[in-house]
């Protein structure tokens, strides 16, 4: 990992490593990190998602991973920024993927608990579109494929979704709150461990990667 970046430790989730800065340098240095744990080689591992292409006036703004060497990389963080898609000023959005009990994305919303599955279990037994109780779903595209997010409990300032791709739990974490509705765009994530644009544009480093917020 990058000389620069930071480990930082908060309960049962596993060391966060989130270099200080950003670019195609440090991205490319995680997708590294991410493939030494691939044994045998082409091994599915932990997708590394980010919106592509991104939306109008976005920046990447950090990528992270949690793990050791005792159990390699069990979930990766990206965060981008941009305008806030309702307006009034910026606004944040961090992915996370992660193997199921890891709580990095419970974490970064503001919560506790390994992962949003009891949550889920009962949006899933939504009772219909037009039953008061009925719960919305943002649909994005993961890989090209439809993939629907929940949304989830999170601490007031911002707003959580959740989901699954590829076998693992996927979260979308907002700040602030209203800026969830950019899932309500045509959103599509990539995976940067397959191919990472060299088009990427990259912003200054994500206070909610590294602690700071």
């Amino acid at each position: 990992m990058h000389p620069e970046s930071r480990c930082l430790s908060c309960g049962p989730v596993p060391p966060l490593h989130v270099p200080a800065h950003i670019g195609a340098e440090i991205v490319a240095s995680v997708v590294e990190r991410i493939a030494a744990d691939l044994d045998p080689p082409g091994r599915p591992g932990v997708p590394l998602w980010c919106p592509w292409p991104l939306p109008t006036g976005w920046t990447l703004t950090g990528v992270a991973y949690a793990g050791d060497d005792r159990t390699g990389v069990r979930a990766t963080a990206v965060a981008c920024a941009g305008p806030a898609p309702l307006g009034g000023g910026p606004a944040d959005v961090v992915f996370v993927a992660e193997e199921p009990g890891v709580g990095l994305g419970t974490r970064l919303a503001g919560t506790v608990g390994p992962d949003p599955g009891p949550e889920l279990v009962e949006a899933l037994s939504d009772p219909g579109p037009r039953h008061p109780e009925h719960h919305s779903t943002a649909k994005i595209k993961v890989a090209g494929h439809p993939t629907p997010l929940w949304p989830v409990t999170s601490s007031a300032d911002r707003s959580a979704y959740a989901g699954e791709a590829r076998g693992m739990w996927l979260h979308a974490i907002a700040w602030p709150a209203s800026a969830g509705h950019l899932l309500a765009e045509d959103v599509v994530l990539h995976d940067l461990t397959e191919w990472t644009p060299p088009e990427l544009v990259y912003g200054a480093p994500s206070p909610y990667l590294q602690g700071r917020a």
